[in-house]
Order: C-alpha cells, then structure tokens, then sequence
C-alpha cells in the first residue's frame, strides 16, 4: 500500500487554518487530520462541525476526523455532514463499538477506530471486519507535540498479521511523535497513514518537510510478518 501523509491541524496556527491547509496541500499531503476534543475524554477543547464545514470549502483533500469525545454516536452525524470523509472513533469512547462503526458507515464516511498506547489489540479484534481504518495512538492522545512512544510498534505488526491472517483491506494509521526520526520504523511495522502535526507545521518548508517524511518512511523496509499466537489474541 501506498504511504499517506495525514498533516494534524492541531498543531497549525488556528487563526489561519485555511491558508495553513492550502499551503499543506500545495507541499503535498495527501490528507488532511483533524483531531476532535471535548475536554472529557481527554484534557483538551478543539473544533466542532461549524469549523470543519468551514475549512471544507478550502479542499478536496480526504478529511480524517479523529473523535477524541465522549458518546461518539451522538454526534457522528453531524461531523459526516460538515465535510468528514472518514471517522475514527476511540475504542475506550464507546459503549457499543460494533454499532458505532456500522453508524459512521451507514452514513457514508469511511469508519475509523483507534486505541490509546494502553489499549490491547485483542479490544478491537472482534470489529476489523467492519473498519476502513485502524489508528494505533503512539502518544497519550490530548495534546500535540509529545514524545514518540516506540513500544506501541508491536501492535502494528500484530494488526498487519491479522489483516493478511484474514484477508482484510484497512489501513493502518499511526499518530502521535511522527517525523523524520521515527517514520521509518513505523512504515517498517507496517504503517499506511501518518499523521504528523509539529513535525510539519512547526517548520518552515512544508513541501520539502513532507517530501523527507516520505523518503525517509519509503527507506523503512518492511519486517516479516509475525506469528500470531494459536489463539489469535495479542
């Protein structure tokens, strides 16, 4: 699968959020993520769906919002009509996961689920049949610009076993500390999506910032597939 550059406009300057996607755009992205916090879930505040249906009129680009909130459900619907072409929902969010994701589906986006560096694969193991996307959280979600966490990376190759156990299709996402220092062992754990916010919107190029990311996640030669434990539970 191709490598995607996912720029986080988390870390983008908030009062010029559409030159800020613009200008990611022309560096070439190839998607633009966007990182939903209710203050709950996790000790931060972001953007709603009135700012999204905004910023949507300034591209093309796939929106990957990222549900960092309480009871996803509830407000699935209106992210979808502001302009998400694909939803992620946390794991730990919902009481119901399976449904939440058949919800997000049912109303036409891509269906999404994450899980905190605390969280087993096992957890989600019953829904990868019904996901276009899983998102492996290599920080505490909450705040940008924190420290990698590399002991996340064995959930990847456990995910990438399972997807070629199972013949499934998702893509697998990686957030939290992606730059140029660590995207290459994430594209080797088997990594499809990576989000990076300070790492490209704290420098001053963004075209060539984004273009070393993706040399450098290139140069990230694939490791074998694991053996999966006879049970399938990791």
């Amino acid at each position: 699968m191709a490598h995607l550059l996912a720029p986080s406009i988390l870390s983008a300057d908030h009062a010029r959020l559409g030159e800020e996607i613009r200008a990611v755009e022309a560096g070439g992205a190839d998607w633009i993520h966007i990182d939903v916090m209710d203050g709950h879930f996790v000790p931060n505040l972001t953007l709603g769906p009135p700012i999204i249906a905004s910023l949507r009129k300034t591209t093309q680009l796939f929106f990957d919002v990222h549900l960092m909130i309480e009871r996803p459900e509830l407000s699935i619907k209106d992210y979808i009509a502001a302009g998400a072409d694909g939803v992620t929902v946390q794991t730990e969010a919902c009481v119901h996961l399976d449904r939440t994701l058949h919800q997000i589906r049912e109303a036409g986006a891509k269906a999404g689920v994450a899980i905190n560096p605390a969280t087993p694969v096992v957890s989600i193991a019953h829904v990868l049949g019904a996901v276009d996307l899983v998102l492996v959280m290599s920080v505490n979600p909450g705040f940008g610009g924190q420290r990698f966490m590399p002991g996340v990376l064995p959930k990847l190759e456990a995910l990438r076993a399972l997807r070629e156990r199972d013949g499934r299709s998702f893509l697998l996402e990686m957030d939290g500390g992606i730059d140029p220092t660590t995207i290459a062992d994430c594209a080797a754990c088997g990594t499809d999506v990576f989000v990076a916010g300070s790492a490209i919107f704290h420098q001053s190029d963004y075209a060539r910032t984004i273009a070393t990311m993706r040399e450098h996640a290139q140069h990230g030669a694939v490791r074998p597939l694991i053996t999966l434990p006879a049970n399938g539970f990791i």
